[in-house]
C-alpha cells in the first residue's frame, strides 16, 4: 500500500454522469443524472434539462432560493434521500468568500456537488523521543465515516462564520482547547479534492492549521463526535496512513500534507511529485 492509494480515495470516478448545477448561469456544482431526474419533479424550483440543472429565474434573491430549495430538500429528506440532516446551512457560491447565491443544508451539499469548506487542525507535540501527533477516533454514530481516525480537531465551515472563529469553536467543542491556545494555531495552506462518495460528489477545500501543544495537554471531547483520543509517535501515524484506510478519507490527505510540509515525506520519495499533485485535485 502507499500514500498514493490514500490520495486515490479522493478522486472522482466518472464525471460524464453529471450535469452542471447553475444559478443565474453561474456554474456552482455538479448533479448526477439520476438525481437530476428527481429534481425535475420540482419544476417550480428547478429547471432540469439534459445539459444542466438550474434554479428557476423567478427565484431572484438569495433568501428566496434558500427557502424554496430548502423546502425541496426537506421533502427529499422525508423520503430518506438525504440522511444525516444536521440543520447546518452552507453557503453556495462560486468560490470561498464570494457572495452566496443561497444557503443549503450541509447534508445535501454532496448531492449538488457544490464546493464545501472545512477547517482541520493538526495537534502535535515535540519531545525528547521525537514528534507525536494527537489523533481522534470518530464516534460510531457519526453520519459519515463512523469509527474512522481523524485530526485532533476538524469541522465543516458553516455560513456566517469566519475561518478563525469556526476553528476556535471547533477546538472548544471537539477537544476542550482553550481559546487562548486555539488562537495559536498557524494556518498552513489547504488541500482540495473532487471525490465521488456514497453521499454524493465531494468537492471540498480543507483549510489546514498546525498547533504545537504542550506535553501535558490532554484533549477532552465535549460534543460527542469523538469517542477517544490517542497520542501517537509520528512513525505510527505515517505507517497507519500509508498501510491502511483507518483514517477518514480526507483526513488522510491532511496528514499527508503535514508529513510533506514537515519533511517527513521528502523530495527523494519516489512518489513525491504525484503526492504533491494529488493534494490539490
Amino acid at each position: 500500500m502507499s500514500f498514493l492509494e490514500r490520495i486515490a480515495e479522493c478522486t472522482a470516478t466518472d464525471l460524464s454522469r453529471y450535469r452542471p448545477f447553475r444559478v443565474e448561469d453561474a456554474d456552482l456544482g455538479l448533479v448526477r443524472d439520476d438525481f437530476a431526474e428527481v429534481l425535475g419533479e420540482f419544476s417550480e424550483v428547478f429547471r432540469v434539462s439534459k445539459w444542466s440543472v438550474d434554479v428557476t429565474a423567478r427565484l431572484a434573491a438569495p433568501d428566496q432560493r434558500t427557502e424554496a430549495v430548502g423546502a425541496v430538500l426537506r421533502t427529499l429528506a422525508g423520503r430518506g434521500m438525504i440522511p444525516g440532516w444536521r440543520d447546518e446551512p452552507y453557503p453556495v457560491g462560486t468560490s470561498f468568500g464570494a457572495p452566496a447565491y443561497f444557503t443549503m443544508e450541509r447534508a445535501a451539499v454532496p448531492l449538488f456537488g457544490v464546493r464545501a469548506y472545512g477547517v482541520h487542525l493538526n495537534g502535535y507535540v515535540r519531545g525528547g523521543g521525537g514528534m507525536e501527533m494527537w489523533i481522534g477516533r470518530r464516534a460510531l454514530d457519526k453520519p459519515t465515516a463512523p469509527g474512522k481516525l481523524d485530526q485532533l480537531v476538524a469541522g465543516g465551515q458553516p455560513a456566517g462564520a469566519t475561518l478563525r472563529d469556526n476553528l476556535i469553536n471547533e477546538c472548544a467543542e471537539e477537544a476542550s482547547l482553550s481559546q487562548a491556545l486555539a488562537a495559536q494555531a498557524v494556518p498552513v495552506g489547504a488541500v482540495t479534492y473532487c471525490a465521488e462518495r456514497a453521499e454524493g460528489l465531494r468537492r471540498d477545500v480543507l483549510f489546514n492549521y498546525d498547533l504545537e501543544l504542550p506535553a501535558d495537554f490532554r484533549p477532552v471531547n465535549a460534543d460527542g463526535e469523538i469517542s477517544e483520543f490517542y497520542l501517537w509517535p509520528i512513525e505510527r501515524v505515517i505507517e497507519t496512513v500509508r498501510e491502511s484506510d483507518a483514517f477518514k478519507f480526507n483526513c488522510a490527505l491532511v496528514v499527508i500534507d503535514f508529513l510533506v510540509r514537515h519533511g517527513l515525506i521528502s523530495p527523494e520519495h519516489p512518489d513525491y511529485v504525484e503526492i504533491l499533485r494529488g493534494l490539490h485535485g
